[in-house]
């Protein structure tokens, strides 16, 4: 009797549930979510569109060379500069296309709330600042090419590269500059503004140089500037969407830049040549050491007294 007694005890007490040091019910402890990243890179459509651009502009660079195989070394000076264009796009766009000539810009959004905790969000988005070296040899070149089209004189052409050189430099600080700062769009404020300088430039000396030389030196001129200036005119509006705003991705913006890259350097080398070689007025002939090297008239002397 008693051990069924006992037994019967320890079937009761089996149900009661024995403390332990951890609670069995706990509270649900708010968790704490990572900022989100939202990465921006560059995807297939861009990597391919970098490498065709990339040998577009081989091709282009050859179809030059080849060009100025038929005039004289002396006259030569549109096609080497020409080709000095294409040749360094096309070292940019390699490099990119390689996944060199890149950087990374992390920028923290914040979002203010009325009754919540502010949101914050990470956009790390690719900046090309391989692109701006190019721009920043390639630009000059081609205000050069105009300059020497036009006749205009080298004191103008000097400062329309200075200001050139400015804008591209400024709009590279502007890409990478920090996100809700207003360095950011002052450098690209005074990027515009340095482009309004070569626009005055080319527009106001070049075209009365160019009236100078005759009705089709002029017409010519005013076309490929026109043309020139308003393929210029697009850049800071694709620069401004994308890694002004980022209204557009990556591969948009590689594709926006890849197709005025090859309008205003191959189709402009192309049409700049082609023309040059039916206009005797756009000659601009070079002779003494670009031609003949140091001569007898300009070798340095070495061993001879001074006449002293």
């Amino acid at each position: 009797m008693i051990v069924d007694a006992f037994e019967e005890v320890l079937k009761k007490t089996s149900l009661i549930p024995v403390p332990t040091s951890h609670p069995s019910h706990v509270a649900p402890i708010p968790s704490v979510l990572p900022t989100p990243i939202d990465a921006q890179f560059i995807g297939d459509s861009g990597k391919k569109t970098l490498w065709v651009v990339f040998v577009l502009m081989l091709i282009a660079s050859a179809g030059f060379t080849a060009l100025s195989w038929r005039v004289p070394l002396s006259k030569r000076l549109y096609h080497t500069i020409t080709t000095m264009i294409t040749i360094f796009a096309a070292l940019s766009y390699f490099a990119m296309a390689t996944g060199h000539g890149i950087s990374v810009q992390k920028i923290t959004i914040r979002e203010q709330h009325d009754h919540v905790p502010d949101t914050f969000q990470e956009v790390h988005r690719q900046v090309f600042w391989a692109r701006y070296v190019d721009w920043s040899l390639t630009t000059p070149l081609l205000i050069l090419d105009l300059g020497l089209l036009a006749g205009m004189s080298g004191g103008h052409i000097f400062m329309a590269i200075v200001a050139d050189l400015i804008m591209v430099l400024t709009g590279l600080f502007a890409a990478l500059g920090e996100e809700g700062t207003p360095q950011k769009w002052g450098w690209y404020t005074i990027a515009c503004i340095a482009y309004l300088f070569v626009v005055w430039h080319l527009a106001l000396n070049g075209g009365a140089n160019a009236t100078a030389k005759g009705p089709k030196l002029r017409g010519f001129f005013v076309s490929i500037a026109a043309y020139t200036l308003i393929l210029w005119t697009a850049y800071p509006i694709v620069w401004g969407l994308a890694d002004g705003s980022r209204k557009i991705g990556v591969d948009g913006e590689v594709i926006a830049y890849a197709v005025l890259d090859v309008l205003a350097k191959g189709v402009f080398g192309a049409w700049l040549l082609i023309t040059h070689a039916n206009l005797r007025e756009s000659d601009v002939e070079l002779n003494g050491f670009w031609a003949n090297g140091l001569n007898r008239d300009g070798a340095v002397r070495l061993g001879e007294d001074d006449g002293a």
